[in-house]
């Protein structure tokens, strides 16, 4: 936890004197001094006398990002406030333990009923009953999508001169086919509930926050195949959330992972029918061109770098073996680590598939017909929180070069990443099975993960305590946001 012993105290206190009093001196030495509010930096309006005072601007860089930006952070841990953000943080773990039953049953309901993406009827109903039993929560079902919700606590906003903070949880309870929850979404839900319910028992009595905080929890649904959380953001379902949280099952804890862009292409080859042993050669055979697009494909891996990757199948070869194909369809996956390796990738893909149409004779067609889900762009200040609170409630962190072994997998989550700050950290629930497999669905349902899930809930809960109860820390998560979406040679919009 966030805790200074007495020395850092003594020493957090001295720095903070120290650096007001060092100000004030240059100051009003033979030389002004301005600092400006814009770029942070120390600009000199006069010549500042050698004699007298020898300024150096490195000096004065260094006073400022490495004093007077420490202090200001430590003016959270100062200003009283750190006894005050445990007890919330005590409120919040006392809250979860009191409904892990209620929980467990929420989770072992929706792992029971397995529904696939964009038919989740019956967890959407489960979760809205759960929301719906306490009267403090609004409750909006069917929210934006048929099986979307969305649950409220807290004030709305009272315009531009009295802001609020809108803190975001998000559930998942789609399945896979034929496995079920083999991808541990039904603890998603019960994670996103219990961090959620957790944070409202921290807050609903406290009446000194720097700014009023509002919770949204959002379920999401249709993340294993239609990208519901695209759908969600062109709705507006994210427009007035400051921050977002939700965390995935996997074989271990990791504060941040960064997943991978992932793009669906739909390949169509149309040429003519014709008998095949009569007069073959009256037709255009599709299903050859599928052939060598597959094999175009198998022979550009040699070119690709080791983290891109494409996969596919032929959906539809032919008919008849007695009739040339005159249709068939090929399905790829592209992944790549960033957006604009993505392009890259996605013009070989192409040729290829131009290519193999140009050598047969055969009209295509290439569609993306999915929405592409984008990379999950990192937050160092969220996860070093993330990492702290789950430190001190026994989780433990592999190091970085563990987390970069991770599989290559992907998620919608990534799109809301390049909107809204957030994290999205994956959690261990005792087993080493890999996800999308039977025996991870059974883990998933096991009651020993249970331990591991509320866990995670109140590690994310005390996250958002932290930022919630410190301006400094929400500064620096949403510079941390801008700074992640410029590397990533993304337009910044909106104020987040």
């Amino acid at each position: 936890m966030l805790i200074l012993d007495s020395l850092q105290l003594y020493r957090a206190f001295l720095k903070f004197w120290f650096t007001n009093f060092l100000l004030y001196y240059i100051y009003t030495c033979k030389g002004a001094l301005k600092m400006s509010g814009t770029n942070s930096e120390i600009h000199h309006d006069i010549k500042v006398d050698s004699s007298t005072f020898q300024t150096k601007r490195w000096f004065e860089k260094y006073i400022y990002t490495h004093i007077i930006t420490e202090s200001s952070s430590n003016a959270c841990m100062l200003s009283g406030d750190m006894e005050k953000r445990q007890q919330m943080k005590d409120d919040l773990q006392r809250c979860i333990d009191a409904h892990k039953d209620e929980l467990h049953s929420l989770s072992r309901d929706i792992w029971s009923n397995p529904e696939l993406a964009g038919n989740e009827k019956h967890a959407h109903d489960r979760l809205v009953r759960f929301f719906s039993q306490d009267q403090t929560w609004t409750v909006q079902s069917h929210y934006k999508l048929p099986t979307a919700f969305k649950a409220s606590w807290g004030p709305v906003s009272g315009g531009v001169g009295d802001p609020v903070l809108n803190v975001g949880f998000l559930c998942e309870y789609d399945a896979l086919p034929g496995i079920g929850h083999a991808c541990g979404h039904n603890l998603i839900a019960e994670v996103g509930a219990a961090a959620a319910v957790g944070l409202k028992a921290a807050l609903e009595n406290q009446t000194e926050l720097p700014v009023p905080v509002k919770i949204t929890v959002l379920g999401t649904p249709a993340e294993e195949e239609l990208g519901g959380k695209i759908e969600l953001i062109n709705a507006g379902a994210f427009a007035d959330i400051d921050l977002v949280f939700m965390a995935h099952p996997a074989q271990q804890d990791a504060s941040f992972h960064p997943c991978i862009i992932i793009e669906e292409m739909l390949v169509k080859y149309y040429g003519k029918a014709s008998h095949a042993a009569a007069y073959p050669w009256e037709g255009v055979n599709a299903l050859d061109a599928a052939v060598l697009a597959y094999s175009n494909i198998s022979v550009l891996r040699q070119q690709l770098k080791p983290d891109w990757r494409i996969h596919g199948i032929i959906k539809h070869g032919g008919e008849k073996p007695n009739i040339i194909p005159a249709y068939t369809e090929l399905e790829f996956y592209l992944r790549t680590p960033l957006l604009k390796d993505l392009c890259d990738l996605k013009a070989k893909a192409e040729a290829c598939f131009r290519a193999a149409a140009g050598a047969t004779g055969c009209q295509v067609e290439i569609t993306s017909p999915t929405p592409t889900y984008y990379n999950i762009l990192p937050n160092a200040t969220l996860a070093s929180l993330y990492e702290s609170n789950g430190k001190a409630l026994g989780i433990h962190f592999p190091e970085q070069t563990v987390y970069n072994k991770m599989s290559n997998s992907s998620t919608d989550f990534g799109n809301v990443s390049f909107i809204v700050p957030g994290i999205h950290p994956f959690f261990y629930i005792c087993t080493d099975a890999l996800n999308h497999t039977e025996e991870y669905t059974e883990a998933a349902g096991a009651e020993k993960a249970q331990l591991y899930t509320l866990r995670t809930a109140k590690a994310l809960s005390m996250t958002a305590v932290d930022v919630v109860c410190c301006p400094d820390l929400l500064k620096k998560v949403r510079d941390d946001f801008r700074l992640a979406k410029l590397k990533q040679n993304v337009s910044l919009t909106g104020n987040k």
